[in-house]
């Protein structure tokens, strides 16, 4: 009898397929939480193939920061008009007009922690039991600590402590009305791996993540773009780079680095080169060695 091999990168996609096979048969009305990065694009893309022919059985969450590129909310709606999926949007701009939260002051304000009221508030609105993110153990150490199936209680707060155990990937997605879950599909995933993925696969993604000429300033170890949301400090000049960028959020905190790669091939290679992790250009990680896992505590993706 011949033995039927499966490479690494299939591998990691059958493991994600029977995750998210696993969040459509344990949970009422799961979504994916869809930022328009290459993370929640694979994740997309894998729900595609988990349910074919079939349509995505999954509506997708973005919540908009009013702070995006604009680059990113073309490559969404074209998405999800390709899909002929829901779109599920939570603004915080309306939660700041609403008062549920107070919009930062000064050059280095953010309002990525300021989504975490907007999420809590589009979860428990649509009545949502699962949000399924594009987080893996490798960006960073507080992710690390996340299982495939990730509770959290009423108050929407995660307890790395208080985490279901997952052994021979029995999940148990139970929990008391109020609590919901987020499930991670690509936790076992490495940077290189989503690359050499996007590559097989032929994956869309948005121009950004290729290198080209941006109007840039630099701060805090990284290029920031120039947006009207910019507040220039003394001594920082505006420069034009060829830069791209290796994780997109707010346009306000992502950092670009130099770089001459325009294709994936040339992005993977660039990639295996790397000695530092991907978020280490975003400049919210880098308000205190706890920011990500604070933030995540609160309720963040």
């Amino acid at each position: 009898m011949s033995k039927y091999y499966l490479n690494y990168l299939d591998e990691l996609e059958s493991e994600a397929i029977f995750v998210l096979r696993e969040v459509w048969a344990q949970f009422e009305n799961p979504v994916i939480l869809f930022s328009g990065g290459k993370d929640s694009i694979v994740v997309t893309h894998l729900a595609r193939k988990a349910f074919y022919p079939s349509k995505i059985p999954f509506s997708l969450m973005h919540v908009d920061t009013g702070h995006n590129f604009p680059e990113t909310i073309q490559f969404r709606d074209n998405l999800i008009k390709e899909l002929g999926a829901n779109l599920i949007v939570g603004s915080v701009q309306e939660s700041i007009d609403q008062g549920r939260v107070a919009e930062e002051k000064g050059k280095n304000a953010t309002r990525n922690a300021l989504q975490i009221t907007t999420l809590l508030d589009a979860i428990e609105a649509n009545k949502i039991d699962c949000a399924i993110g594009g987080g893996r153990r490798d960006e960073e150490k507080a992710r690390a600590k996340e299982r495939f199936f990730s509770h959290r209680d009423d108050f929407g707060q995660w307890d790395p402590k208080n985490q279901r155990p997952e052994l021979w990937n029995i999940f148990n997605g139970k929990h008391f009305e109020g609590e919901h879950f987020r499930a991670f599909p690509i936790s076992n995933w490495t940077e290189m791996d989503v690359w050499n993925y996007i590559k097989r696969e032929n994956i869309s993604i948005p121009s950004l993540y290729f290198a080209h000429e941006r109007e840039v300033v630099w701060r805090s170890n990284s290029w920031i773009p120039k947006s009207e949301f910019l507040i220039l400090d003394e001594g920082e000049e505006v420069v034009t780079k060829k830069i791209r960028f290796r994780t997109l959020g707010d346009i306000t905190i992502t950092g670009g680095i130099e770089s001459d790669a325009d294709t994936v091939e040339k992005i993977a290679t660039e990639v295996a080169a790397m000695r530092q992790t991907e978020r280490g250009n975003r400049s919210d990680d880098k308000r205190s060695e706890s920011a990500m896992e604070d933030r995540k505590r609160e309720g963040y993706f």
